[in-house]
């Protein structure tokens, strides 16, 4: 039996989600309202005591880490639909924007989505509330950033965020100039992780991603949200982010 304690399909969360429903495998969703703090009640931190999303649990036995429970549900379930090649080569070319994705491209769009966010969330709440909900949060590096949020993101760290953002969108876009796939041909892992971060950017960021300046990127985003494990995610899944607007064709 599987079940995934996720936030919906954005983000890290998106990933496994996203992998299940391309794989046709059978689950439970658990929907972790981040809104209401649900990941740092005792409840969640008894599933995954970082009390982070995703967690799965197969049988008793709890995955964390969005892109190794992508991994993993590919060891446990080889018969399924696969998402991962079968030649070294193509494994390791998938795997390096993997790692790419987990170890740069997320980092910047997320303190960018919780100075956008997050911070706005914290500041509703007065300082003893604040200060509550930090005690149940099990990370500490987690709590510094809850308060850099509150605060606001020096513009400094902004600016050098979005830098990264320009870097890591000319990278994804020579990629798929070059092949349909960040990987080659074939859709895999390395897709469904890095559109998992890349997805709506359209929207956030449509000064920088956008027809005109990204064709291949918006194609791609356009073609994994067309796939209908795609469409049945989204549309069956509870998510902690507002809807968005719908792309026309140009």
């Amino acid at each position: 039996m599987l079940t995934l304690y996720s936030f919906g399909p954005a983000a890290n969360s998106l990933k496994p989600l996203l992998a299940l429903y391309e794989k046709g495998l059978d689950f439970t969703p658990r929907f972790v309202d981040p809104t209401r703090f649900e990941h740092h009640e005792d409840w969640f931190k008894a599933i995954n005591p970082r009390g982070q999303v995703p967690a799965l649990d197969h049988d008793g036995h709890i995955i964390t880490e969005s892109t190794v429970i992508c991994e993993y549900l590919e060891d446990a379930f080889p018969n399924a639909t696969r998402l991962r090649p079968t030649d070294p080569v193509q494994i390791a070319e998938m795997r390096v924007w993997t790692k790419w994705v987990d170890e740069y491209f997320c980092w910047c769009v997320s303190t960018i989505g919780w100075e956008r966010m997050i911070g706005p969330m914290a500041r509703k709440l007065s300082d003893a509330e604040f200060e509550e909900k930090l005690k149940h949060i099990p990370i500490p590096e987690q709590r510094a950033k809850w308060r850099s949020a509150r605060a606001g993101f020096p513009q400094a760290v902004l600016d050098e965020e979005m830098r990264k953002i320009r870097v890591s969108i000319d990278r994804l876009e020579q990629r798929l100039a070059q092949s349909p796939w960040l990987a080659g041909d074939d859709y895999t892992l390395a897709d469904v992780c890095n559109f998992a971060i890349a997805n709506g950017m359209q929207f956030g960021y449509a000064d920088i991603v956008n027809r005109e300046a990204t064709p291949h990127l918006v194609a791609w985003i356009e073609r994994i949200n067309a796939r209908p494990a795609a469409q049945a995610m989204f549309a069956k899944s509870k998510s902690e982010m507002p809807p968005r607007p719908t792309a026309t064709a140009a």
